[in-house]
């Protein structure tokens, strides 16, 4: 797997982003109560604070709990929580370990279609179905991992030409446009919210 990608905005992590599954998983895990480019750089400043060039599911499977949380928690933090993140990035390489041997990219290789790609990506720890579903999106738009029905098991995330998440940010321009969206829809959600209290 080798792909351009811009999702961190900084070269050095969108390059292992490009060429790491793994990576490009575990940014998509950290990417929640952070902004984006955090997120997404932080598999590159784990590899960074390991001495590697690329992130290992057996070897961060296998690492003392308490260390690994203190090599995500060292200025500057991988995450706001960088305590529970680390536990959290560790469950996922113990998963990945236990179901495909360590490697992230089995987990879409030989997906026949979208919606059994969901299902394992579903089953991942740490991803949720709107995860799954953003992630197979960009894997779908980005990374040329295209099963049949892929569009359709990533639900609106799978739109051509939509700007709603990280698999629709290509550079700056894109990014900007994808957080105008979110705002709209943490408006709407709220105005929603708003009214339904005004009712009750």
């Amino acid at each position: 797997m080798s792909t351009t990608v811009h999702l961190a905005q900084q070269p050095e992590a969108d390059e292992l982003l490009g060429r790491s599954p793994l990576a490009a998983l575990t940014g998509m895990l950290l990417d929640q109560q952070i902004p984006m480019e955090w997120a997404f750089t932080g598999p590159w400043t784990i590899a960074q604070r390991l001495g590697a060039d690329d992130l290992d599911a057996h070897r961060i499977a296998a690492a003392d709990p308490e260390e690994f949380a203190a090599l995500l928690s060292e200025k500057p933090a991988v995450h706001r929580y960088p305590g529970s993140m680390a536990n959290r990035v560790q469950q996922l390489c113990q998963y990945l370990v236990e179901h495909y041997d360590g490697d992230a990219e089995a987990v879409w290789r030989d997906a026949p279609n979208g919606r059994e790609l969901l299902k394992r990506l579903n089953e991942l720890p740490g991803f949720g179905k709107q995860k799954a579903q953003i992630f197979l999106a960009l894997l779908g738009k980005q990374y040329g991992v295209a099963p049949e029905g892929w569009r359709e098991a990533a639900g609106a995330y799978g739109e051509e030409g939509s700007f709603r998440s990280v698999a629709d940010i290509t550079g700056p321009e894109s990014l900007v446009k994808v957080r105008a969206f979110k705002q709209e829809a943490k408006k709407a959600a709220k105005a929603a919210q708003s009214a339904k209290q005004a009712q009750g």
